[in-house]
């Protein structure tokens, strides 16, 4: 809804107002609504504005209070405005049109530094504390808004995006290379296991769920949310099951269409994106406006490739959810012009660093533009859905039992999958077998090892800077088949670095198309109530994914609602996309993997060699291949260096 910057003087003297004013005019490549700042002799706020929510059109901020004697700068949508309405006795008059930031100021008013533990949605702020002489902010537990920092001498500086504090004085674009190391060696799309850290040496982030509290010159970061399982919620019966839990994503989806534009909603063929959707257009139908959905689908004249039992091509299942659930105006658009080498320049410049998830880089920038162009203000998507509420992995649950000598429960969930989707039954055990003993597996694989998979990291920059000592401490460098689902989904509500990515991209692209990324299905409250749901509750009778299938009975098409054997996939299509620049890519690829100055940080040998095994020919399903995905994230960290020279 913002980007914020500031600027304060750890000793408390006065602030050349220049600074402030300088920061603010790096802000303006974004559109806004309003942009305004606030200056006291040490202090300075500043806020570019884009109105989403009814109560943002016309707000001021950053905003003082002269009788509280507290000023706020805020990129927030609080969703549990009605619960902090009753707690901070808000006036029944007065609720419709208070702001999200002076429900911000009136939290931290009560409970101090306390306050981000009582706000559920998507914010970051910063409030200055005049008469405790205190800078306070904070940044929502998942990270779905980013804040950055600078510190150097007496100044310490704050922005939603990175480059206004390279401007400062003090500031440089020398890269951070504890960071650049852990982004080159981490395999999955996480950018870096330290949150603190960025690309840049001169600017660090707040870590998502964490608070920052400066005050006699004294920086002090906290953590004020660490999500783990609340205690089991028991019910009396399925049904009681399923209507709680009807009930608490309906409300989660319900907070997030609050915007005074149009609502719309990323909607695929599978059941997060099409059980948000499902909510979303009845609410929008009370009210009497429809819900735009955007669809994307593969270029004309791909004819794939063995794909198992993923799906490139989504729209039969996409158009029954639309036709069944009905109050949708759909877009559904397949981007031919576009592709994903074409856009790294655009996305570097969005996201201000590397980036890791270029096979769908295309379609994802594609539909914000197309949601612009429509005056959405809000875009729903499910994309936590996977850890919260369609939650549910049958073969696991049964090598759970079987680990735990449920042997009675096993057999009833193993019998059950097999009938139900006609598996082969020394297949499925052999599987299960495997999941429930990890441990023998992960040692049997790694002696069975012909060869190592190839690195992104150069092995000498790699030992130079720890970088595996490093993600072994974190947790991350763990031998993944070692390891259950279960343990997985643990550390992905635990670890705040895991989703952090997730919520650059959101704000990076909100910022640029004002089109704001929400998304019921990392609702903190939804997220609570799964993970307090009997693991029974999610596998039933050898059905996967089993309470919201359950739940969403009547609300989705059959068809996609036990839907267990075709699962969508996104950028199948990539490589043919790329046919028409495919020299041209694999003239940079051997650019890079000759350059010296790539070599520094990127393992030119091992890329040489991924290059050679790719060959000439552009295979459609190289897409998928780990070879490709290895040189395509080289590309756009050459790319990167490339623009910082």
């Amino acid at each position: 809804m913002s980007a914020i910057a500031g600027i304060y003087h750890l000793q408390q003297h006065n602030l050349d107002p220049e600074l402030g004013m300088n920061l603010m005019k790096q802000l303006n490549r974004y559109p806004a609504d309003d942009a305004r700042d606030w200056q006291d002799k040490s202090v300075y706020l500043g806020c570019l504005s884009q109105w989403i929510t009814p109560q943002s059109v016309n707000e001021h901020l950053p905003y003082y209070d002269p009788e509280r004697k507290l000023a706020i700068t805020a990129d927030a949508i609080i969703d549990n405005r009605n619960e902090l309405f009753e707690v901070l006795g808000i006036p029944r008059e007065d609720r419709e049109a208070i702001p999200d930031s002076l429900l911000i100021l009136l939290a931290y008013e009560k409970w101090g530094e306390e306050a981000p533990v009582h706000l559920i949605g998507d914010f970051a702020f910063m409030i200055w504390d005049e008469r405790r002489h205190k800078l306070f902010g904070a940044r929502d537990f998942s990270g779905n808004r980013t804040l950055y920092f600078h510190q150097s001498g007496t100044i310490f500086a704050f922005c939603t995006v990175i480059h206004p504090l390279l401007s400062l004085p003090g500031a440089g674009q020398r890269l951070n290379e504890q960071w650049v190391a852990e982004f080159l060696a981490i395999q999955d799309r996480v950018d870096a296991a330290d949150c603190f850290l960025t690309v840049y040496d001169s600017v660090g982030q707040l870590p998502p769920a964490h608070s920052v509290s400066i005050t006699g010159g004294k920086i002090v970061f906290s953590r004020y949310c660490t999500i783990q399982a609340p205690p089991e919620l028991r019910l009396g019966s399925n049904w009681e099951y399923e209507e709680a839990f009807r009930e608490v994503f309906g409300r989660a989806v319900k907070d997030r269409l609050r915007t005074y534009r149009a609502a719309g909603a990323n909607l695929s063929g599978g059941l997060d994106s099409g059980s948000v959707v499902s909510f979303a257009a009845e609410e929008l139908r009370r009210r009497g406006q429809p819900l735009y959905t955007f669809s994307s689908y593969p270029v004309d004249g791909f004819t794939g490739f063995k794909l198992g039992n993923r799906v490139a091509d989504e729209r039969p299942y996409i158009q029954e959810t639309i036709d069944f659930v009905g109050n949708i105006q759909p877009s559904l658009m397949n981007f031919p012009e576009r592709n994903s080498y074409n856009d790294i320049e655009d996305w570097l410049g969005i996201m201000e660093m590397p980036y890791k998830f270029i096979e769908n880089s295309y379609w994802l920038k594609g539909i914000y533009e197309q949601a612009q162009q429509q005056n959405i203000g809000i875009l729903l998507s499910g994309q936590r859905g996977n850890w919260s509420v369609s939650w549910g992995p049958a073969l696991d649950y049964q090598a759970k039992l079987l680990r735990e000598f449920r042997w009675l429960s096993f057999y009833r969930e193993n019998k059950g999958y097999n009938e139900s989707m006609q598996a082969n039954r020394r297949l499925v055990m052999k599987i299960v077998g495997r999941k429930a003993f990890p441990e023998i597996r992960g040692l049997l694989s790694r002696r069975q090892s012909q060869e190592e998979l190839p690195e992104l990291i150069d092995p000498g920059f790699a030992r130079r800077t720890e970088v595996y000592e490093r993600l072994q401490r974190s947790n991350i460098a763990g031998d993944p088949s070692a390891q259950s689902i279960y343990d997985f989904r643990k550390r992905h509500f635990e670890q705040p670095h895991i989703w952090n990515v997730n919520g650059t991209v959101a704000t990076k692209l909100s910022l640029k198309y004002r089109v704001w990324d929400r998304d019921p299905t990392n609702d903190l409250r939804v997220i609570r109530f799964c993970l307090s749901i009997p693991e029974e509750q999610y596998v039933q009778k050898g059905v996967d994914r089993s309470l919201i299938r359950r739940a969403m009975a009547g609300r989705l098409p059959d068809n996609v609602r036990l839907n267990r054997k075709r699962r969508g996939v996104q950028g199948a299509d990539g490589i043919q996309r790329m046919l028409p620049e495919w020299d041209t890519f694999l003239s940079e690829l051997r650019e890079m993997t000759r350059d010296p100055q790539a070599a520094v940080y990127l393992n030119s040998p091992g890329l040489a060699g991924c290059l050679d095994r790719l060959g000439s020919e552009p295979e459609p399903h190289l897409i998928f291949n780990t070879d490709f995905r290895l040189l395509a994230r080289g590309l756009v960290f050459y790319r990167f260096l490339k623009r910082l020279s």
